[in-house]
């Protein structure tokens, strides 16, 4: 298939499915239970299966090419994207802590923040493509950084969730009359002719801001794996479609992973090593074996360990 007509498919593909999604099923605002969100999360890793099997297959692409490491690059980059999302859903379940929102807004909130979440990421990986193309030393300040990410990662303490302070929602608040309460799913209203932006709005733009800032570890880590644009870009779009699902699905649990965030570091560091030493070195099924053993490690050793209670005195 021409390069051209594989990124229109695959983004009808796409927009089709978040059409159907917000259209049908999540026409009205309700809570997303358990069981619906474990559905979902299925829904979407089979596409991101059957996308690989076709990578496999060479469905997809024509030409004289390794079917099989371009899959393997598929499913690395996926596995960290996916990995790194468990980040973002931490953020999620703060966020909506925070501000009280109710379950039944939720859905809505993720909904447009993926949306955007889509649009910057398009951006960012074509602008770090382009920078490894023209400036081959740059994979050199990616492999660092993200190294340096992995350390602070490792050793930063309890995160703490303090959005009074974040400069952005004094930005919102500054530009924007605010609601004091939520107005339905609303993100704006009008009253007596005036408008106002709601809490939800905030939130929004909250988890927006967030996720610009998980893209900047995130898009360096799979260009470590591969500089295809396409591969790199569906790759992310398929974990962030499921971020939705993984988050209703986990969110009440999160806190028993108290030991992911030590293999998110891992993980990183790996990827940023990687990187610095060169295409090659660390061949792509050794990658996937090596992320997708210290995640697996990780939620092990967070169920059989499980962090100790603080007695109140």
């Amino acid at each position: 298939m021409d390069t051209g007509l594989l990124w229109i498919v695959f983004n009808v593909f796409v927009l089709s499915m978040l059409a159907l999604d917000l259209g049908v099923f999540h026409k009205k605002s309700h809570k997303v239970e358990i069981k619906e969100a474990l559905i979902w999360s299925g829904v979407w890793i089979g596409f991101a299966l059957i996308f690989a099997l076709m990578l496999w297959m060479g469905w997809i692409y024509k030409g004289n090419y390794n079917h099989e490491e371009v899959t393997m690059k598929f499913l690395t980059g996926y596995l960290i994207e996916k990995s790194l999302s468990i980040d973002n859903v931490f953020v999620f379940v703060l966020l909506f802590g925070y501000f009280n929102v109710p379950s039944e807004y939720q859905h809505k909130v993720l909904f447009w923040g993926i949306i955007g979440a889509l649009i910057m990421r398009v951006i960012f990986i074509f602008a770090g493509v382009a920078l490894i193309t023209k400036f081959e030393w740059i994979i050199y300040v990616f492999g660092a950084f993200l190294i340096f990410t992995g350390i602070k990662i490792a050793i930063q303490k309890d995160k703490k969730m303090e959005p009074e302070k974040n400069p952005i929602l004094k930005l919102v608040k500054k530009f924007f009359r605010m609601t004091e309460n939520f107005e339905g799913d609303k993100f704006f209203v009008k009253k007596k002719g005036v408008k106002y932006a709601t809490p939800l709005f905030a939130v929004l733009v909250l988890i927006e801001a967030t996720d610009l800032i998980f893209a900047v570890d995130s898009i360096p880590a799979i260009l470590a794996i591969s500089n295809d644009a396409f591969i790199v870009y569906t790759s992310n779009v398929f974990a962030i479609l499921g971020l939705r699902a993984l988050y209703f699905a986990l969110a009440g649990i999160m806190h028993l992973f108290h030991y992911l965030n030590y293999g998110l570091a891992v993980i990183l560091s790996f990827v940023g090593v990687k990187m610095i030493l060169g295409k090659g070195v660390i061949a792509t099924e050794v990658s996937l074996l090596v992320i997708a053993s210290v995640l697996l490690i990780s939620v092990m050793l967070s169920l059989l360990f499980p962090k100790k209670k603080i007695k109140a005195t």
